[in-house]
């Protein structure tokens, strides 16, 4: 294959797979807790006979960005936000523990606590169940829940779990398919006490959603650039076969 050709045509493979991914952030730009995706791509030379001097790029797994999203008071009891560095502990859909950012959580009507996935709130001894019904409900900055059932004395607070709350090393995780992180070797993590939350609160997108519009913008015309290569790679390949002809 003619290198011009080639070395366009990957490069618009890898705009087309960034646009993606730009695109993806901006439909979570609103979304609680979600961590923007960062494309990756390397150059990697092309083996085999005929091929030494072709060079593609290749495009490695996504990797994130972790910085924290704005935190927005929301008043409501079962809102709970992370303060700096740390995440929730879930249960995700296959019964495996997962992490997450996203403090939004639901009481469901057999007591069990949930995010709006329905992924179960995990505790320091397993899934958290709150008695139900019940009157109020407080968590505390080290993620203790304490309600106070139906009909009790307003002095009356009972403990029923406390959060999980991890904080792995970033390297050591990675997001699945169903938008949760997971540690990449399957290992169950350890609570951490030093992890605070705060609630009546929940944290925001980290995607700058100017940012990634901008960003969409240049990869459009950068893939229209490498389009416009692969036409005049065609047209110089013609040309050249016309030349032969003649000659």
């Amino acid at each position: 294959m003619d290198k011009l050709l080639y070395i366009a045509a990957s490069g618009a493979k890898q705009d087309l797979l960034a646009t993606g991914v730009r695109a993806n952030n901006l439909a979570n730009a609103q979304t609680t807790g979600f961590k923007a995706q960062l494309e990756q791509a390397r150059a990697m030379p092309a083996y085999g006979e005929g091929l030494p001097t072709r060079v593609f790029s290749m495009t490695e797994s996504p990797s994130n960005n972790y910085e924290g999203g704005a935190m927005v008071q929301t008043g409501r009891e079962l809102d709970v936000a992370i303060q700096g560095n740390g995440w929730f502990a879930m249960q995700g859909a296959d019964g495996k523990e997962a992490l997450s950012r996203d403090g939004s959580f639901q009481l469901g009507p057999d007591g069990v606590l949930t995010d709006m996935h329905g992924n179960i709130a995990m505790g320091d001894n397993g899934p958290i169940y709150l008695p139900v019904p019940l009157d109020n409900l407080n968590i505390a900055s080290d993620g203790t829940i304490s309600v106070r059932p139906v009909g009790a004395p307003e002095t009356v607070s009972q403990e029923v779990g406390r959060l999980k709350l991890v904080n792995p090393d970033l390297n050591s995780i990675q997001r699945g398919a169903d938008g949760l992180f997971h540690t990449k070797d399957g290992a169950v993590l350890n609570a951490d006490p030093q992890v605070q939350v705060r609630a009546g609160m929940v944290e925001g997108s980290n995607v700058n959603a100017v940012d990634e519009m901008v960003d969409m913008i240049s990869l459009q015309r950068h893939y229209e650039m490498q389009v416009k290569m692969m036409k005049k790679a065609d047209e110089l390949s013609t040309r050249g076969n016309m030349l032969l002809r003649i000659l």
